[in-house]
């Protein structure tokens, strides 16, 4: 019985990794976002933060996300190379907006700009919501389909879980590590020291190397998902230009069919970015009410210079 119990929740997490691990980009994405909403308040508080935000994406995830995924498997699969698309086009909004950021060229979201916890923590869950759902979408296109109702659940709801652990610990460690090295140079050890304040030195370059992670996976993601769920729902033309490019390369080795397909795949999704940008400013333009570019903008890598 336990034998079998056990094979049951090794096929379930086996099923879980395989499936989440497409959704890669997003869970960088979700990792490089979030720090930005502990800037400005007291060491003290981060975790905590840090830990409420973890719980709303929870209640995302199980209350909203979940049972939505499930009533459209049961009810409307053909929904969802739609809704793959919308969220893919979505990513490379974002993508294409970061990019422009790389340039000076910052998109005014409307942040809020009080550094008021409980609005930090609505407004994380909020972009959480739009994060997870690509997360489970993702993940819930790449299950098996003949996979049953309750085995799918089981799936979904040990993605969400390991998702919401890897996402925010890592968010809780970038948040704390520089405090971890600040303390490190109080130590009496000058080896300690030196190791103190190189992890403290290094923190904003790590930050950009996962903006700058982030911001590719976004494209590559996203581009991806445009591309192939538009075969899907009858618009074959980009897909027959994913497959003929890895058919080109496939003499090359696996490795380079891969960063074909990315390549490929990356240069989409800024396209599509790009011309979703274009349009929402046309129609702001239109409607009087030009959207509002802004010059500079605190990017998430600085967060670690800010804090102290």
């Amino acid at each position: 019985m336990s034998v079998g119990l056990l094979a049951v929740v090794d096929d379930i997490l086996s099923a879980a990794l395989k499936a989440s691990s497409k959704a890669a980009g997003v869970v960088i994405d979700d990792a490089a976002v979030t720090p930005q909403y502990v800037q400005g308040i007291t060491p003290a508080r981060e975790l905590p933060v840090v830990g409420k935000i973890a719980l709303g994406s929870i209640a995302n995830k199980f209350v909203i996300i979940i049972p939505l995924a499930m009533l459209l498997t049961a009810f409307a699969p053909w929904v969802l190379p739609y809704l793959l698309i919308l969220g893919g086009t979505y990513l490379c909004f974002e993508g294409a907006e970061k990019v422009l950021e790389w340039f000076g060229i910052e998109h005014g979201h409307g942040e809020e700009e009080a550094r008021d916890e409980r609005r930090l923590v609505l407004g994380a869950v909020r972009t959480d919501l739009i994060l997870s759902t690509e997360i489970m979408l993702i993940s819930l296109a790449s299950l098996d389909p003949n996979l049953g109702i309750w085995t799918t659940l089981a799936v979904l709801s040990a993605i969400a879980i390991i998702m919401t652990v890897a996402v925010y610990g890592v968010v809780a460690l970038l948040v704390k590590i520089d405090d971890v090295g600040l303390k490190m140079e109080t130590s009496r050890s000058q080896a300690v020291r030196q190791s103190g304040a190189a992890i403290v030195r290094s923190m904003p370059a790590v930050f950009r190397v996962i903006s700058v992670v982030g911001t590719v996976a976004m494209l590559w993601v996203g581009g991806h998902l445009v591309m192939v769920n538009l075969g899907e729902v009858g618009l074959h033309f980009t897909e027959d230009l994913l497959h003929s490019v890895e058919h080109a390369l496939e003499p090359l080795g696996a490795v380079i069919v891969w960063f074909g397909d990315t390549l490929i795949s990356a240069i989409c999704g800024f396209i599509v970015g790009i011309t979703v940008v274009g349009v929402i400013l046309g129609i702001g333009k239109m409607i009087g009410k030009r959207p509002s570019f802004s010059e500079g903008g605190e990017s998430p890598e600085h967060a670690s210079a800010h804090k102290h």
